[in-house]
């Protein structure tokens, strides 16, 4: 993968972590599922994106499905200057090689 690609995704879990995990300290992984996955549907249904314009993913979405997207097409491109999109990954390590007595 090109580096960049997985901004994206790295963006999302960041979002996750910041708007829901982290501020409930799940108590066991039944709780995280479970909150999580209602977390996850407000972030496509409910949770206003500005990347889109301030819609939604499922707005979107949907205005895509039933062809309405023509006139009032949605700007998807990556903004290299937005903080939001800049990738959250370490750069590359060089391997060392181990020093032997």
């Amino acid at each position: 993968m090109a580096d960049g690609c997985n901004v994206f995704i790295e963006r999302l879990w960041r979002s996750l972590k910041d708007e829901d995990v982290y501020l409930k300290g799940y108590a066991d992984g039944r709780d995280a599922r479970d909150g999580i996955a209602a977390w996850i549907g407000f972030y496509n249904t409910r949770r206003p994106h500005r990347a889109l314009a301030g819609r939604t993913p499922m707005a979107v979405w949907r205005d895509g499905i039933h062809g309405s997207l023509p006139g009032n097409a949605v700007d998807m491109t990556l903004r290299l200057d937005d903080a939001a999109a800049s990738p959250t990954c370490p750069p590359r390590q060089q391997q060392q090689t181990p020093c032997v007595a």
